[in-house]
């Protein structure tokens, strides 16, 4: 039985939005794309770079890239030769700033 104070159409918006947090949820799940997306939360970062910073080597770093962007979390831009990715999406933007200041943030994790 619903509950009386939660109308059917707010419980069906709270079950959509609980399957995108849901779903977002399980794309960070992988280390390597965790990893990534916490790097761009310090902004946009091209192939080479993450690929140097993180030491996630082609064609790993790529496939998760690919997740990503299938996922609508990042987004793409072309310079010559590089392609740069940043973040598309202001929810999953949200949640890595706050596992960025929990976990990656070294003046908080050493504190």
């Amino acid at each position: 039985m619903l509950n009386q104070d939660i109308a059917p159409f707010e419980l069906d918006t709270m079950k959509a939005s609980a399957a995108n947090a849901c779903r977002l949820m399980k794309v960070l799940t992988n280390p390597d794309r965790l990893m990534i997306l916490c790097q761009l939360t310090q902004g946009e970062r091209c192939v080479s770079e993450l690929e140097t910073t993180l030491g996630i080597m082609q064609p790993t770093l790529s496939q998760q890239l690919t997740v990503l962007r299938n996922e609508q979390l990042v987004q793409t831009r072309r310079e010559g030769k590089n392609i740069y990715y940043q973040f598309a999406s202001p929810q999953a933007l949200a949640v890595m700033e706050v596992l960025y200041s929990q976990f990656c943030n070294t003046d908080e994790v050493n504190t």
